[in-house]
């Protein structure tokens, strides 16, 4: 798509020659994207929006997705609010993005937040009419992350940060149906949103309460073609008889390590897919698509220019530098998202291993062991590989000696195994992996298998310490 028309949401649909049979469709409802250009989600009140700084509150992620379609050009910044984010940092959002509207479609938010100016109703229905869109100005987005006060953190983009990444493919945009089990408010999921928008493709939403085996019912009925997810979410859907209503021509990881166990799964379960991974973050933006069918990426790849984006490694951390990076960090005392050379370090540790490098996890989640570093993420990968295993979390034991083990959850592919009499054999299996290919203090001092691990509505897996 030429950049002209990546000026706004509304000009790159207006540039479409033919939306006929193009859809949105969430938990509740559908929308065709050719009725957008008869009428508004918003009650016909956009022109009160313009200039002003956004916040999109919804319970419905369709409404809010018809919402900053309206808006983008017109309003001055928007502010994306994820529906799994309790209402109760609304004030802080508010206080520290300075925000002149609400946009939501609750009737009220039911908490006290600083006064503001037009409170719009918005929903996934259009009211009829021809409505002017006088003002076009670029519109900031603020996207929310993870903050470690619990108070979410928040990053500036643009829709040119926001698209950078995105090309169409050789599939007729007919025929391509998208789907995502991020919300469309984290940086995951809007990516999903934005390439449906620009490759004029279809897209079915998931709500963030939909249960997983009725999200994947709902994708096999409208026929999604290519869906993306963190590999919790993947690995969670494939515990479900229902990962085989979709029939995917394209899987797409990210958000998490991609082991070789969970592709090698995703590829066995959908044997006519191409499937890859990503590696992207809200700050740093999209940096790498691997689609070899391995797990890390070549080597190759880092301090040689590809494209518009440039990889290092320094400390062990991959570090990017891309015009796809966010701006900046909003709030009271925002740090820098970026070095003096425009590096971001992503905090994302690497190991170089026959010409490849492999992320071994988070530089701050690391378990020392009598001094010695573990990244819970490693382990899992090898675990993760014993064919009966679903999905792992390592975290450590407190030990008087070592300061910390390492000890691993375990979640099999049929619970019923550890509790027919299979447990210490399978404990046993596991722990020869380990053995295998790890040194001594990283190899999990005991397994635990459990029914389920807690998984964010992120869709990354909770980690906690012991």
């Amino acid at each position: 798509m030429p950049p002209s028309d990546r000026a706004s949401l509304w000009n790159a649909l207006s540039a479409a020659n033919n939306l006929s049979g193009r859809f949105f469709a969430g938990a509740h409802g559908t929308v065709r994207l050719s009725g957008i250009f008869k009428g508004s989600c918003l009650g016909g009140r956009t022109e009160e929006l313009s200039g002003r700084s956004v916040l999109i509150v919804t319970t419905d992620p369709l409404a809010a997705a018809m919402a900053a379609i309206e808006l983008d050009g017109i309003a001055r910044r928007l502010v994306l609010y994820p529906a799994e984010l309790a209402l109760e940092h609304v004030p802080y959002v508010m206080a520290s993005v300075p925000t002149d509207a609400i946009v939501s479609d609750r009737s009220a938010l039911g908490v006290e937040h600083p006064a503001v100016g037009p409170y719009v109703r918005c929903g996934a229905s259009f009211v009829p009419g021809s409505f002017v869109r006088r003002a076009q100005q670029p519109t900031e987005w603020i996207l929310l992350t993870s903050g470690t006060t619990g108070r979410p953190k928040m990053v500036v983009h643009t829709l040119a940060s926001l698209t950078g990444a995105i090309t169409a493919d050789n599939t007729p945009a007919s025929r391509v149906v998208w789907s995502t089990f991020y919300d469309i408010r984290r940086y995951g999921g809007l990516q999903i949103f934005l390439r449906a928008i620009l490759t004029r493709a279809s897209l079915v939403l998931t709500n963030t309460t939909e249960p997983t085996a009725q999200f994947l019912m709902r994708a096999g009925a409208y026929g999604v073609t290519h869906i993306s997810g963190t590999p919790s979410h993947w690995r969670r859907a494939l515990m479900s008889p229902y990962a085989r209503k979709i029939q995917p021509q394209y899987v797409r990881l990210s958000g998490e390590i991609a082991d070789q166990g969970i592709l090698d799964h995703l590829r066995a379960l959908y044997p006519g897919a191409k499937v890859a991974h990503a590696f992207a973050s809200t700050e740093a933006g999209v940096a790498l698509d691997v689609g070899d069918g391995l797990a890390g990426f070549p080597a190759t790849l880092i301090d040689k220019r590809s494209g518009d984006v440039e990889m290092k490694v320094e400390g062990g951390s991959l570090r990017i530098r891309s015009p796809r990076t966010a701006a900046r960090y909003i709030g009271p005392n925002a740090p820098e998202i970026a070095d003096a050379d425009g590096f971001v370090d992503t905090g994302d540790m690497l190991e170089l291993r026959g010409g490849r490098y492999y992320f071994v996890g988070r530089r701050d989640g690391v378990i020392n062991v009598g001094g010695q570093k573990v990244h819970p993420e490693e382990v899992e990968g090898v675990i993760n590989r014993h064919p009966h295993v679903r999905m792992s979390l390592v975290r450590p034991r407190r030990n008087p000696l070592t300061g910390a083990l390492v000890v691993a959850d375990v979640v099999l592919e049929n619970g019923a195994d550890a509790a027919n009499g299979r447990a210490a054999k399978l404990e046993d299996e596991i722990l020869q992996l380990c053995r295998g290919v790890l040194p001594r203090y990283k190899v999990p001092a005991s397994i635990h298998f459990v029914n389920e691990l807690a998984v964010a509505a992120t869709g990354k897996i909770v980690r906690r310490d012991a």
